[in-house]
This record gives structure tokens, C-alpha cells and sequence, in this order.
């Protein structure tokens, strides 16, 4: 297995995309602390690892309260001896949709200082216990947007790209100390919609189109992809393992492009 006994904490664990990668972790021989604000979501996550054999344990917490992400960190490190892997997956509900003149300053800055604040203090706390070690891995999630140009998505766009110029300076103030840092850089996920406050923002989109998000999405992988479909949870969860895993111990600073070809490196 490519995570034997690595201790993983995910934050946003009750989330379609962290849930995933949780699932995925424990499959792979980690044991798991799940984190986030909604107790009954890390619970079904968490059941899901344990009926298949894994080692889990979960806290409800904001990944936004620097205090609480640390004494987290710090229990987590008593109980389990280490911290080896740290995501954040974090979902912030924000607006998406409304072009320049009808955005306001609110709804622009609301992802921004949300999304860089929260991979801020996770980072921050997990590197306390990586750097002793001399090693661990974070892993960071970013979208197109950081890349792309377009109406609607100004704030989350911005967002993105300061999450991956983050992950690159994050790299550099890190290496010295053994420790990686990884950005996945995946597109819509439509299995994922169901689960995510990504339906109720990609909602903003198809209100204007006139459509549904599921057309929306579905004519968008068809047409806006080389592969002519969207990752799926299971692809981006089985790749954060094998990243976070010392089979992928050269890679460091990257935006690995899980897109299926929405976006061309």
C-alpha cells in the first residue's frame, strides 16, 4: 500500500472531495483525521472507512480559527506521533456569475481572504510538526480558473491563483526542511455536485444561460475538454495519494493538472 502508517489530516474532510481523498488515504494504509464544520458529514465519510477496514477519527472544527486549526494539529501529533500528510479541501459558499458591474466588493474579496486564509493557517500548523521530522507533505486544491480568462468569476479566479502561487512560495520556504508541497489543480467534478456548495455556485452560471447546471456541465466536458469529460472523484483522490506518497517524493512545488484537458500546461 502506498501509505502505510502515515498520518493524514484532511481538512473540508466531509466534502466530496475530501471525503474522497480520506477514503482513498485509509485504502492506502493512512490513518485519517477527518476535520470540518459539519459533524454528520465527517461521520458518514468516517463510517464508509471504518465498515472497509481503515483507521479514522474525526473533530468538528473551523479551518478558518487559527487557535483551534493548532491545538487540532497539536492533539493530533500527541495521539498519533506525527503528522505525515495535510489537505486542505475547504469548500466556502461565494458567488459566482455576475459579471465586473454587478459584483460587489464583498462577494469579490469573500473567497479571496476565505480560501488563502484557511490554506494559510492549515499549512502553518501542519509544518510545525513536519519540520521536526524533516518531512511531510501539503497538499493544496486549485481549479482553471486560475488560468482562464472569462465573465463571472472574478473573485474565485483570483482565488485560485493566489492558492497556487501560494503553493509554489509555500514549496520554496519548506524544502529546506524535507517538506512538499503539492496543488491539485482538478475541473468540475459532476459526481461531486450533489454533495458540494460547487451546485449552488455553478447555479449563478446557469440562471444566466438559461439552462441547468447538469446540461451546463454536462455540454462543458463534451465540448471544453480534450478527453471530452471531467475527472472524476476517484482519479483525483487516487492521485493525491500516490503524490503524497514517497513513490512521488521528487515532486515538489507543482500544479498537477487534473482536467482532463480543460486546461493545456
Amino acid at each position: 500500500m502506498l501509505l502505510t502508517d502515515k498520518v493524514a489530516v484532511i481538512y473540508g474532510g466531509g466534502g466530496a472531495i475530501g471525503g474522497a481523498v480520506a477514503r482513498s488515504f485509509a485504502r492506502e494504509g493512512a490513518r485519517v483525521f477527518l476535520a470540518g464544520r459539519t459533524l454528520a458529514r465527517l461521520e458518514a465519510v468516517a463510517a464508509d472507512i471504518r465498515a472497509a477496514g481503515g483507521r479514522v477519527d474525526i473533530a468538528a472544527l473551523d479551518a478558518l480559527d487559527e487557535d483551534t486549526v493548532n491545538r487540532h494539529a497539536d492533539a493530533i501529533a500527541a495521539s498519533a506521533g506525527r503528522i505525515d500528510i495535510s489537505l486542505n479541501a475547504i469548500g466556502l459558499m461565494h458567488v459566482q456569475g455576475p459579471p465586473l458591474a454587478e459584483l460587489s466588493l464583498a462577494d469579490f474579496t469573500l473567497p479571496i481572504s476565505g480560501y488563502t486564509r484557511s490554506n494559510f493557517i492549515t499549512a502553518k500548523a501542519a509544518a510545525r510538526h513536519m519540520t521536526p521530522q524533516h518531512a511531510g507533505v501539503i497538499l493544496t486544491l486549485s481549479t482553471p480558473g486560475a488560468r482562464m480568462t472569462g465573465q463571472g468569476f472574478l473573485g474565485y479566479g483570483v482565488t485560485c491563483a493566489a492558492i497556487e502561487g501560494f503553493s509554489r512560495l509555500l514549496a520554496g520556504e519548506l524544502g529546506g526542511n524535507g517538506i512538499r508541497v503539492i496543488c491539485l489543480r482538478p475541473d468540475a467534478i459532476p459526481e461531486a455536485q450533489p454533495h458540494s456548495h460547487a451546485r449552488q455556485v455553478f447555479q449563478g452560471f446557469a440562471d444566466r444561460f438559461g439552462t441547468t447546471v447538469d446540461a451546463m456541465l454536462a455540454e462543458r466536458g463534451r465540448s471544453g475538454t480534450l478527453l471530452q469529460r471531467f475527472p472524476t472523484l476517484g482519479e483525483v483522490a487516487d492521485y493525491a495519494a500516490f503524490v503524497a506518497s514517497d513513490r512521488g517524493s521528487a515532486m515538489t512545488g507543482a500544479i498537477a493538472n487534473l482536467t482532463c484537458g480543460s486546461l493545456v500546461d
